[in-house]
């Protein structure tokens, strides 16, 4: 149950950090100044690292071994979808989200802000559904019932 809360913890967390990323602060990207900009992004990805890293590793982790260890109650299946949306969450951040932060840090482009944003609603639906898959889990672990098919 521990790895479970821990997971549920770290997939909660990144879901409203992301609907706050997604809704105002990549949108905010514009009202930066274009002198600005270049040392505001670099702070920026270098805070965001800080701030998103440890959350991330921990719901990874936890959620590749709770597809071998999963409590009492949850069905095989919803660890497995859980830890498959990590992986669209991860696969979209290395080949969309940085790529584009890395476009952005030698200036602010209208067109790549708004890649970024449109973009971004990958991992926003990706940790949203996670968020469902944890919040199910808990739900199925702490009712104490056995799925009907594992």
């Amino acid at each position: 149950m521990t790895l479970l809360l821990a997971n549920a913890a770290a997939t909660l967390f990144m879901t409203g950090l992301i609907w706050f990323v997604q809704i105002v602060h990549y949108p905010l990207f514009a009202a930066v100044g274009s002198a600005e900009f270049p040392a505001y992004s670099r702070a920026h990805q270098s805070l965001t690292t800080f701030v998103v890293g440890p959350p991330m590793l921990v719901e990874a982790v936890t959620a590749a071994i709770l597809v071998f260890a999963r409590p009492a109650g949850v069905p095989a299946w919803l660890p497995w979808l859980g830890v498959g949306l990590v992986g669209v969450i991860w696969l979209s951040t290395a080949l969309l989200q940085i790529p584009a932060h890395g476009r952005l840090s030698a200036g602010f482009s209208a067109e790549a802000g708004a890649l970024l944003v449109s973009t971004n609603w990958i991992r926003t639906v990706a940790w949203t559904l996670r968020g469902a898959v944890v919040v199910a889990m808990l739900a199925y672990a702490l009712s104490g019932q056995r799925p009907a098919s594992a």
